[in-house]
């Protein structure tokens, strides 16, 4: 005989398949260990991830793992609600794997029922526990009781189901019918008593509109033949049954007839989610219509099933309970199940806490569901604020309301708001949100709380971060003002008079000062606030010109680039002319009119470079910009902002304006000009920005905030270096300027090589750096009428510079 391992050897290769397939087996089995090791670990790093959870507990489910199956689903349930399947299985896998524990099961299905309606969940958990609660299996008072009332429950929440409710009453029944063989055949009595309670139930169901409704009809009667009545069981006749039931059968019939093509389209296969979802609601509209609340509940139940992360719907349906319902209890659990679907909005906890305090739920449990709304994310902190306002508002009316059963201490407010103020400060930082949180916090210290420090002390915190708010010290002053406080309220004027504050806030705080001094002050305080306010306001008002005409440079400076290098280069022709002396100028002029420099430039080359320039304004620029640009020069244009710390500003909003600039840039401070770049032809903003600031140190704190948002958008902001881009424009200048230069040193004369050859006409034009001054009322030389241009004037010759300058001279 051979040895085991060869025998073994032997074996593996008479039956290869056998070998592969156990391998085939390991390598599964080790995937799926490797699978589970990266869900175990994607669950514990964020809890918040639903589908991570649905497929760890699959992986561990078919690897047998109960104690982590166990484990890993109660994690899922404390966080997330499980589906009816779910809860389907966990309940069957704890029922094989100890079937001993009925009253853990129990739970299970309790919390499945909970979660979401299911007639399936139901039915199993009914089953359940008819077969497995002892007290219902041996048919004791006590189980029949329990039973019939878990019964009545599921018809509460099923039995209106009009695609699947029969499904309940038919176990009803059956169980009905059941305890009637346990009763002694001689007691007539009970028996009596038990045949009436199933002909109840069978009455009770034929009056509510589901699917089956005839197949209802002949198992009632065929129930009938059996207790000794005459009724035909093969008609679906109401002969023999008695008028009211009759009549409210006939009634659910027709009303089912009205529902049953609705009912067709919520369950069609054959169209998306987004479609069935809008057959919900129009199923929902016509219940509504119909006015039977309970109805309205139940759809609302089975909708929420198909879509449990619908914010609307969830919305819809608690809006709809409270109008309606109004039953506390009720209200409350859907609430509850409503964030546990959809945690992340901020409205249905708002509601979910008012609901609490209008079922005058404890402190504690309002508190407990507060503190979790918190752990929640949400899109808006607006939400968060709305949140912090709700627990206040409760807090405040149950302390001013007397006879209240619970007396609550006016620090759980002042806890509330300082807990606001520290979480929402740094993301609400001068902001109105920020100001009317302040401004409900002082005005209950100071009414209902009658702590006026305390109140004063609100107003100073929020100013010691938001002091550039306008809304701010406006606030605190009318605090001041209501409770009669005239010298505090001066006291405030004075310290922030001065200040700047964004859009007309500089203005309106003085001219606020004045009014207050007007109607509460002496005149000597009136005439002291004059003394004040008055050059504050003409330094404002400069500042406003300055700006304006900063920002109308600025724009045409980037929007018309041929303009601002025609001005650079008659700048510089016009100070070298400045640069000689007055008599050499005189003489010069007297002599020869026309005479070049040493790099041929003609002196007189800035009359008619004044010229070309005010036709270039009367062309493209609007009457309100050449008024500008009288009151400024080109010189004093170009170098103005050399001189300056400019950040430009790109991927701006196209609706921010210079507000939503000044008040991004309020923490930073030393703003002194803002010019937003617009289209010349819409006149809308092109998303770019110029911000001066006062010095270095304020620029480099504006580049520092580069990559912050503004008004929904990450703007990027860099150093401006106008010294750079200057440079480059006048190179391109002189290249597009050599034209007419000439290397001789002669006074009087220029190449003909060099000059440009302009046609023999009236009218004709000399381009280039040299050109020579003509009256404003004669056509420029070298210019030519393109409509008027035949052949024949083109083939003629151009004149000479001889007689161009005798033409000059006759004019």
């Amino acid at each position: 005989m051979g040895s085991p391992e060869n025998e073994a050897l032997i074996s593996a290769a008479q039956n290869p398949s056998s070998s592969d397939s156990d391998s085939d087996s390991d390598v599964g089995e080790a995937e799926e260990l490797l699978r589970l090791q990266t869900l175990e670990s994607e669950v514990s790093s964020d809890p918040s991830k639903y589908d991570a959870h649905v497929e760890y507990i699959k992986c561990l489910r078919k690897l047998g793992e109960i104690e982590k199956l166990r484990e890993a689903r109660e994690a899922m349930s404390a966080l997330h609600p499980l589906t009816p399947l779910m809860w389907q299985e966990w309940a069957r896998d704890e029922l094989t794997a100890r079937p001993e524990a009925f009253l853990e099961i129990e739970k299970l299905y309790e919390k499945g029922v909970f979660d979401y309606l299911s007639v399936p969940l139901w039915c199993d958990y009914l089953n359940f526990v008819q077969e497995h609660d002892p007290a219902v299996r041996e048919c004791s008072s006590e189980g029949i009781l329990k039973a019939r009332n878990l019964f009545e429950r599921a018809l509460t929440a099923a039995g209106l189901h009009v695609a699947e409710g029969s499904k309940i009453w038919e176990v009803y029944r059956e169980f009905e019918q059941a305890i009637l063989l346990t009763i002694d055949e001689n007691d007539n009595e009970a028996k009596e008593k038990q045949v009436q309670r199933i002909r109840n139930i069978f009455h009770r169901q034929l009056s509510v509109p589901l699917a089956n409704m005839r197949s209802t009809l002949l198992a009632f009667k065929a129930w009938e033949v059996e207790q000794g009545n005459v009724l035909d069981v093969n008609s679906s006749s109401m002969d023999g049954i008695s008028s009211h039931v009759a009549s409210a059968y006939e009634k659910a019939m027709d009303m089912y007839d009205a529902r049953a093509h609705l009912e067709e389209q919520i369950v069609r296969q054959d169209i998306s989610d987004s479609e069935r979802h809008q057959q919900f609601l129009n199923y929902l509209n016509f219940e509504q219509s119909s006015g039977d609340p309970a109805r309205v509940q139940i759809l609302y139940e089975r909708a929420i099933t198909e879509f449990p992360v619908s914010r609307d719907l969830w919305l819809d349906y608690t809006q709809y309970l409270d109008k309606t319902l109004k039953v506390a209890n009720v209200v409350r659990d859907v609430y509850s199940r409503a964030v546990k679907n959809c945690p992340w909005v901020g409205e249905l906890w708002v509601q979910y806490l008012l609901s609490l305090e209008r079922a005058r739920a404890s402190e504690r449990e309002i508190s407990t569901v507060f503190d979790k709304s918190l752990q929640c994310t949400f899109s808006r902190f607006g939400e968060y604020l709305n949140l912090f306002l709700t627990r206040v508002d409760g807090l405040r009316r149950r302390i001013s309301l007397p006879g209240q059963e619970e007396v609550l201490e006016y620090a759980l407010i002042r806890d509330a708001f300082q807990y606001a103020s520290d979480y929402l400060s740094p993301h609400l930082k001068c902001t109105d949100d920020l100001v009317r949180l302040h401004a409900y916090w002082a005005r209950l210290e100071l009414n209902l709380n009658k702590d006026l420090v305390a109140a004063r002390g609100v107003w100073e915190s929020l100013l010691k971060n938001s002091g550039s708010m306008f809304g701010a010290w406006q606030g605190y002053i009318a605090m001041e003002l209501e409770a009669g406080h005239i010298n505090e309220a001066r006291s405030i004027y004075k310290r922030c008079y001065s200040k700047r504050f964004a859009g007309t806030g500089s203005e309106d705080i003085c001219h606020s000062w004045l009014r207050f001094e007007r109607e509460f002050g002496t005149l000597e305080d009136l005439e002291h606030a004059v003394r004040k306010v008055t050059p504050r306001l003409a330094e404002l008002q400069l500042f406003k010109l300055q700006e304006s005409k900063s920002t109308a440079a600025s724009t045409d400076q980037i929007e018309n680039p041929h303009k601002k290098n025609a001005r650079e280069k008659r700048k510089s022709t016009s100070s070298r002319t400045d640069e000689q002396p007055p008599a050499k100028r005189q003489k010069d002029t007297a002599q020869n009119p026309k005479k070049v420099d040493g790099k041929g430039r003609i002196e007189l080359e800035n009359v008619v470079a004044s010229n070309e320039e005010q036709e270039l304004k009367a062309k493209d620029d609007k009457p309100d910009d050449m008024n500008k640009r009288q009151m400024k020069g080109p010189s004093h244009e170009k170098n103005k902002y050399l001189d300056q710390c400019t950040a430009f500003i790109s991927n701006l909003d196209l609706e921010a304006n210079y507000e939503h600039l000044r008040d991004f840039f309020s923490d930073v401070g030393g703003v002194t000009a803002i010019r937003i770049l617009k289209d010349k032809f819409t006149g809308k903003s092109r998303g770019l920005a110029y911000v001066d600031f006062s010095d270095d140190a304020h620029l480099a704190a504006a580049v520092a905030k580069n990559k912050k948002m503004l008004r929904g958008k990450r703007l990027s902001i860099a150093r401006s270096d106008p010294k750079q881009k200057g440079k480059g424009a006048g190179h391109s200048n002189d290249q597009t300027g050599t034209v007419g230069e000439s290397d001789s040193k002669e006074s009087g004369q220029i190449s003909s090589s060099k000059a440009p050859q302009a046609r023999r006409d009236d009218n004709f034009q000399l381009k280039g750096r040299n050109t020579f001054a003509v009256p404003r009322n004669v056509r420029p030389l070298g210019w030519i009428d393109k409509k008027k241009k035949t052949e024949e004037e083109t083939d003629e010759m151009p004149k000479s510079n001889d007689e161009f300058r005798k033409m000059l001279l006759k004019s």
